[in-house]
């Protein structure tokens, strides 16, 4: 079940962030949730995984659920919700996710020159057959088509430009 509850004026607001709670059409702080989120601010930073740094807070969410919290920024600006840590907190957590995935080599800079596009030709024989339904007419007609990957590093890929 889906519940929606009034938030900034002509929106509506399907989650609430974990921290916080909704009284009377506003966002307050939840105070119990609020000194988790500060610790797993603080574990992380003091060098746990996403993790060991959510169990030690307190929090029971998957891993994906903490990186996504570790990296949303109303708990530190927002014009709906309180801030619950501070902005200097929030950018050196920032800093150590691009630290850590840049050692892991989870980090990909684009270069800007790759190629990024396949060129395809297709090719259809002429039907032999005609039928009544046109799904089946079409089902057919799709079958006759035929394709292939052009490797050709001349052709040009439209949207890139060449080195």
């Amino acid at each position: 079940m889906r519940v929606e509850l009034k938030g900034k004026v002509g929106e509506m607001m399907s989650h609430i962030p974990f921290g916080y709670t909704i009284q009377n059409g506003r966002a307050v702080v939840n105070e119990e949730e609020a000194v988790k989120i500060k610790k797993l601010f603080k574990v992380y930073l003091s060098g746990l995984s996403l993790s060991e740094a959510a169990q030690k807070a307190g929090i029971k969410r998957y891993h994906t659920s903490i990186a996504r919290m570790l990296t949303d920024k109303r708990y530190v600006e927002d014009k709906f919700y309180p801030p619950i840590i501070s902005k200097d907190t929030f950018e050196k957590a920032q800093l150590e996710r691009r630290r850590r995935a840049e050692a892991l080599g989870r980090i990909y800079e684009h270069k800007g020159n790759e190629k990024k596009c396949m060129n395809f030709r297709f090719h259809a024989s002429m039907p032999d057959n005609l039928y009544d339904d046109p799904f089946q007419q079409a089902e057919y007609a799709y079958s006759l088509i035929k394709s292939e990957v052009i490797l050709d590093d001349k052709q040009e890929c439209y949207g890139n430009s060449r080195p």
